[in-house]
């Protein structure tokens, strides 16, 4: 298909996102506002005017990643804007691929669509009624993020995105309850909580009220969900630090007004490490929190995240996580070797671990994991759970518990249903398990 020459058909715009689901709600923003301007979205680097890559910035396997993104779009469309969090350093981009037509930061949507109207302006008339009140998204139409906070104002030694994105920006309460209230009413089922440190929500704005309808509500990370769960979609939170404040939403979660899951970046269990790390949480005092909620919430699903060979990590520091790990039984676990990133003040710390040594620790981890997720996931066969069906493929359906996120956790496969649809939730019994999935049958 050849590229549009004809200025009375709607240009169009092709979008590559990479990264987190933070970087993905950056990315329907941009591709709301062009299409609000009457641009087309395609799918195809042949039918694109003009491609649009939002890149990730945090590793160096990130860049790579990024670079090798920007350089098929050159080579198969010709015409690239660059944006996002690797955007920020724009002559690393630059002087790898200097074809590239603009190069913006991440969260700099005007700049993004500046670059666009150079390169394809906009038509006379644009449709507003192209966008719906809920705007466009990239996610399938039955969950969507919500991202609650920009940037971030923690100091961990092996991260640099307070340097990329900034300080932490929480937006007012309302604003969150009225796009969470848009998305529900256009048939968004499960809301994933996102931001930087969802924890730390409203700190900056020192958790000022605003009006929702009726009444008013704190931008507290507990405050606002309470009040969302009125709305009677899935909430499902993402990247919660451990602060006692997590406490108070257990009891939400044993209620049913919020999902039953954490999603929380412990990244190790020594003190010297954590210390190391400038991390939040001791190892020992977090044992005892974990067994509190679970006391309170027997069905919580507990997601983390784990660093290996972090600069000065011992033998002892590695074997004392190993030990937390199988006393903590932490439901799904992502592990990563540590990779120096440019700027990081991690990268100054003494006592650098080998290579093969972190690749060792790593594979030690993950064997350890997976026994520990083959056994809890075992214990739930027999059980009758809800399940939310994400698609149907040619052997039948495919959903996910409430234990479990899209793209990064588990499936529930019921092999020979196909009187379902994407975004409808049922009863189902598991009738066996793995270490990674689970398969079920549809309760009558």
């Amino acid at each position: 298909m050849t590229k549009n020459t004809d200025q009375h058909i709607a240009p169009r715009v092709g979008i590559i996102s990479l990264g987190c689901p933070k970087a993905l709600v950056d990315s329907e923003r941009i591709i709301t506002k062009l299409r609000s301007e009457g641009y087309d979205l395609v799918g195809t680097y042949e039918e694109s005017d003009v491609v649009v890559v939002n890149t990730c910035g945090f590793l160096d396997s990130a860049k790579a990643e990024s670079l090798e993104a920007i350089g098929e779009a050159i080579k198969e469309n010709g015409k690239v804007i660059v944006t996002g969090c690797m955007g920020g350093d724009e002559s690393a981009i630059l002087d790898v691929h200097p074809a590239v037509l603009a190069v913006s930061g991440p969260q700099q949507y005007e700049a993004v669509i500046e670059a666009v109207h150079d390169v394809v302006p906009p038509l006379h008339d644009p449709f507003m009624d192209l966008v719906p009140e809920e705007g466009l998204h990239l996610t399938p139409r039955h969950y969507a993020y919500l991202k609650i906070s920009e940037g971030c104002h923690n100091k961990c030694t092996f991260c640099i995105i307070p340097d990329i994105r900034g300080d932490l920006v929480s937006r007012q309460s309302n604003d969150v309850l009225y796009e969470a209230e848009r998305l529900v009413r256009a048939g968004v089922e499960e809301l994933l909580i996102i931001s930087q440190d969802t924890s730390a929500y409203g700190q900056d704005i020192k958790y000022a009220e605003s009006k929702w309808h009726d009444q008013m509500v704190a931008a507290r990370m507990v405050d606002m969900v309470d009040a969302m769960s009125s709305l009677g979609a899935w909430i499902r939170l993402h990247y919660v630090y451990p602060y006692p404040s997590v406490d108070k939403v257990i009891p939400l979660m044993a209620e049913g007004k919020v999902l039953p899951y954490l999603d929380i970046p412990f990244q190790h269990a020594s003190p010297d490490v954590l210390k190391a790390m400038r991390r939040p949480a001791h190892g020992e005092k977090t044992l005892d929190r974990l067994a509190a909620w679970r006391r309170d919430c027997p069905d919580l699903t507990i997601r983390s995240t784990f660093i290996v060979g972090f600069p000065g990590e011992t033998e002892e520091d590695f074997e004392l996580l190993l030990d937390w790990l199988d006393e903590a039984q932490i439901d799904r676990v992502g592990c990563f070797k540590y990779e120096a990133v440019d700027g990081a003040i991690a990268n100054e710390l003494p006592g650098v671990v080998d290579e093969d040594e972190k690749s060792d620790r790593w594979e030690q981890v993950m064997e350890l994991q997976r026994q520990i997720s083959e056994s809890r996931l075992a214990t739930k066969v027999g059980q009758t759970m809800d399940v939310i069906i994400d698609e149907l493929d040619s052997e039948g359906a495919i959903g996910r518990t409430k234990g479990d996120a899209p793209d990064v956790d588990g499936s529930v496969f019921l092999d020979g249903d196909f009187d379902v649809e994407p975004g409808d939730i049922v009863k189902a019994t598991i009738i066996e398990a793995d270490e990674f999935d689970l398969w079920a049958t549809r309760k009558d």
